[in-house]
């Protein structure tokens, strides 16, 4: 594996690259980045975690033209935290390029500021499907310009039902533009948008061993919805993570396990979509920064969040097809690190089970927990875990964090 220069990437950003601790392009990058430095169009299928964000930035950035006060490259992603993380990215990149200027544009911001930046010379734009057509019906984003559009986890973005509003999008584009989708799975939607908006595309694919990442240790737990937050809560205390991400199927069960754990003394917030543009930037900086031990949370934050430092994964409820399970329990054993991730499977969960470990082509190892008759009154001293079959599993290599504020209520 070379550097970037020798794919086309020039000196100063290589410089900048190895100053945020990236010295060699991963796989995808070393076959998309010729390709669409030439002006192809390209498919890229691709894992999360496999590094597709610089894919497509760093072609972006080589070819913006930064006399030209236009908008040049539009990025479009299906939450705002891949929004503000993609832009994020972006600004660390640009640091040594001062005459490139980005905006992320989502829901919840304050209009007025969003019109005001757009005033001035913006080349990249960074955005979700809604808020950026209401700037565009406004008459305040002009979409003519963009010579490089790239649809960011195309595969979600149709999941969620954002169909219509990508149409909308493309339509206000010029037609001589270059077109870059990038897609965990290749669905028959995605199939349709290549098809019918992309000029003759080349198709990549970049696969691991397994369809899950290999660095990830994962188990299930066999439970009961009664003993489920027993027993999350055992297994957090048996693994003391560094930090780890708990999710939910639904709002109202996020913000019901947040409040448990946050009375026995875990330090612990809740993301989700309920949750205000502030809040959910402030929940979200505080993980990053390990101030939170542990974020409950629906699967708005199971795609594009990649946060350092996140050893562990607990499916409290079991994911109900195989991709969103991937995407979760990616979340963990990134950038070279290792990860564990515990899914809770209830008597009723067991087609779902199934499911994953037919798509995945792996069994998990199973761990039974037995918990004391009274379990509310359960001290984590008079449990015991049974594994099966018998394979030792470490604990985090990553210190443990002193978060807890108060023992146990009985």
């Amino acid at each position: 594996m070379g550097d970037f220069l020798t794919i086309g990437v020039q000196p100063i950003i290589q410089k900048q690259l190895k100053a945020n601790g990236i010295h060699e392009p991963t796989a995808i990058q070393e076959e998309v980045i010729p390709l669409l430095l030439k002006g192809s169009d390209v498919i890229a299928q691709a894992q999360t975690g496999t590094g597709k964000t610089l894919a497509f930035l760093l072609p972006i950035l080589e070819r913006i033209d930064s006399a030209n006060p236009t908008v040049q490259a539009l990025i479009v992603t299906p939450t705002r935290e891949l929004a503000l993380q993609i832009t994020a990215e972006l600004k660390q990149l640009t640091t040594a390029l001062d005459t490139i200027n980005s905006l992320a544009i989502y829901g919840g911001q304050d209009v007025e500021q969003q019109l005001k930046r757009l005033k001035g010379a913006i080349h990249i734009i960074v955005s979700t499907p809604g808020r950026l057509l209401d700037h565009v019906r406004r008459g305040t984003v002009d979409l003519s310009t963009v010579s490089m559009f790239v649809l960011d986890e195309a595969d979600q973005m149709l999941h969620l039902g954002f169909l219509p509003e990508v149409e909308d999008i493309i339509s206000a584009l010029s037609k001589k533009r270059q077109t870059m989708l990038f897609s965990a799975t290749m669905t028959k939607q995605v199939s349709s948008i290549a098809k019918e908006y992309m000029n003759n595309p080349i198709s990549i694919r970049v696969q691991s061993k397994q369809v899950t990442l290999d660095k990830i240790d994962q188990f299930v737990i066999e439970t009961t919805d009664r003993a489920k937050q027993a027993s999350l809560r055992i297994m957090m205390d048996e693994h003391r993570p560094f930090l780890a991400i708990i999710f939910c199927r639904t709002k109202r069960r996020v913000s019901t396990l947040t409040d448990a754990l946050k009375g026995y003394g875990y330090n612990t917030e809740e993301l989700h979509g309920d949750l205000s543009q502030a809040k959910r930037e402030k929940v979200m900086k505080s993980f990053r920064e390990a101030k939170i031990q542990y974020l409950v949370a629906t699967d708005v934050a199971a795609r594009g969040i990649d946060v350092e430092g996140v050893t562990h994964v607990f499916n409290y409820d079991i994911p109900q097809d195989v991709e969103s399970y991937i995407h979760r329990i990616g979340r963990t054993g990134r950038a070279g690190g290792k990860g564990m991730a515990f899914t809770f499977v209830a008597p009723k969960d067991r087609s779902y089970l199934e499911m994953i470990e037919k798509g995945i082509r792996q069994k998990l190892d199973r761990i039974n927990i037995q918990l004391p008759n009274n379990q509310s009154e359960m001290n984590s001293t008079e449990i015991k875990t049974k594994k099966k079959p018998q394979k030792s599993y470490r604990k985090s290599e990553k210190p443990a964090l002193n978060t807890r504020k108060s023992k146990r209520r009985r």
